[in-house]
C-alpha cells in the first residue's frame, strides 16, 4: 500500500539524511530543528540565509514563517540551488517574500561601491552569447546540409532521385524561419527573465543595505569564519545567528574570531545527541545502532559594538583613565602605615 503524504520539513530532512546526506552536508533532522529554534524563525521576520543544502534549510524557514516576512538568500556561483525547496510545493504567495543576492557582491555592498551596473553587465553578456550561439548553430546546420548534399550530387542520374533531392532540399528552407522565430522568442524570454532577476537583486540589495535583519542562518560547505564576519554587519543588534558545520574545528576558529572581534554575546558551540527507542509492550529499550553525529552548531546574539573598541587610540586613552581611577592618592598610602603603628601602640 502507498500513502501519499503532504511534504514537510521532517519528512524531507529524514529522506535526505537517509538517502543523500552529502547533498545536505550531513545535517541531521534534529540539528535542523535546533537551527530553527535557536534562530528564532517566525512569521514576520526579515531573515538572511546562506546555505548549500539543496534548499532544505530555506524550505524549512519558509514553512516556519508561513509566507509572512522576507528571506534573503545569498548564493554562490551562477544561481541558487532549490531542489529541496521545490519539493515543499509552496504557493506563489510564499515566493513573493523570497529574495536572492549573489555572494560575490556582498563585499561591494559593504564597501558602498555596489551599483546596478554590476548586475546589468551579466545579462547582456549572456544574451550576446546566446545570440552568437544561435548564429553558430544556423551556420553549422547549413554547412551540414551542404555536406550532406555534396556526396549525393554525382549519383543523381535517375529522375526519381532528383525529385527526392528537391523535396529534401526544400524542407529545411521551409523550417528555417520557424526555427529562427523560436530562437528569437527564446532569447526574448531569457532577457525578460534576466531583467526580472536583476530587479529582484536590486530589491534584495536595498533590504540588505538597511542592515536591520532579524537573524542570520549559515549552513554551507564553505569555511564559516569569513562568511559570518561579513554577514553579521547586516544583522540588527540583539538578534540571533546560527552557523552549522559538519566539523567542529572550523567553528572553534570562528568562535575565537568572534570573541576577538566583539559585538556578540552568549556564544555557544553545541552538538545534539540522538538515539532512537523501540517502544513496544514489555519490550521498550533504546536501539543498539545510532547516528554517529549530526553536525555542530555555533549560536549567539548580536549586540551594538562600542565605538571605543574600533579605535586603538581611544583604547589607550581609556586604559590610562582606568589606571588613574583605580590608583589611590599618595596621601592615603602614607597614612596607612601611621594608622597601623598607632593601632599597635593601643594594643
Amino acid at each position: 500500500m502507498i500513502t501519499v503524504v503532504k511534504p514537510s520539513t521532517r519528512i524531507l530532512s529524514v529522506m535526505y539524511y537517509a538517502r543523500e546526506p552529502g547533498k545536505i552536508n550531513h545535517m541531521r533532522y534534529d540539528t535542523l530543528a535546533q537551527m530553527l529554534t535557536l534562530g528564532n524563525i517566525r512569521a514576520g521576520n526579515k531573515m538572511i540565509v546562506m546555505e548549500t543544502c539543496a534548499g532544505l534549510v530555506l524550505g524549512a524557514m519558509m514553512e516556519r514563517m508561513g509566507g509572512f516576512g522576507s528571506i534573503i538568500q545569498l548564493y554562490p556561483g551562477g544561481g541558487p540551488v532549490r531542489a529541496a525547496t521545490a519539493c515543499f510545493g509552496f504557493p506563489k504567495s510564499f515566493l513573493s517574500g523570497l529574495y536572492e543576492f549573489p555572494l560575490n557582491q556582498v563585499d561591494s555592498l559593504l564597501n558602498g561601491t555596489f551599483s546596478a551596473e554590476m548586475l546589468s553587465s551579466e545579462p547582456k553578456d549572456s544574451a550576446s552569447v546566446e545570440e552568437s550561439n544561435g548564429t553558430l548553430e544556423e551556420k553549422q546546420t547549413s554547412e551540414q546540409e551542404n555536406e550532406d548534399s555534396m556526396p549525393e550530387a554525382p549519383e543523381s542520374n535517375h529522375p526519381e532521385e532528383q525529385e527526392t533531392m528537391e523535396i529534401v532540399s526544400q524542407d529545411p528552407d521551409s523550417k528555417e524561419p520557424k526555427e529562427r522565430g523560436n530562437k528569437k522568442d527564446y532569447i526574448q524570454e531569457k532577457q525578460r527573465r534576466q531583467e526580472e532577476q536583476k530587479k529582484r537583486h536590486l530589491e534584495a540589495a536595498a533590504l540588505l543595505s538597511e542592515r536591520n535583519a532579524d537573524g542570520l542562518i549559515v549552513a554551507s560547505r564553505f569555511h564559516p569564519t569569513p562568511l559570518l564576519l561579513s554577514l553579521l554587519d547586516f544583522v540588527a543588534p540583539s538578534r540571533p545567528f546560527v552557523v552549522y558545520c559538519q566539523y567542529k574545528e572550523p567553528l572553534l576558529e570562528c568562535y575565537t574570531k568572534l570573541r576577538e572581534r566583539g559585538g556578540v554575546i552568549n556564544l555557544r558551540l553545541s552538538e545534539t545527541w540522538l538515539r532512537n527507542y523501540q517502544v513496544l509492550p514489555d519490550r521498550s529499550h533504546p536501539k543498539l545502532l545510532m547516528s554517529g553525529g549530526g553536525g555542530y552548531l555555533l549560536s549567539g546574539f548580536t549586540v551594538a559594538m562600542d565605538n571605543l573598541k574600533a579605535d586603538p587610540s581611544l583604547k589607550s586613552s581609556t586604559s590610562t583613565l582606568e589606571l588613574h581611577k583605580t590608583e589611590e592618592p599618595a596621601a592615603k598610602k602614607r597614612k596607612c602605615p601611621e594608622s597601623d603603628s598607632t593601632f599597635q601602640k593601643l594594643l
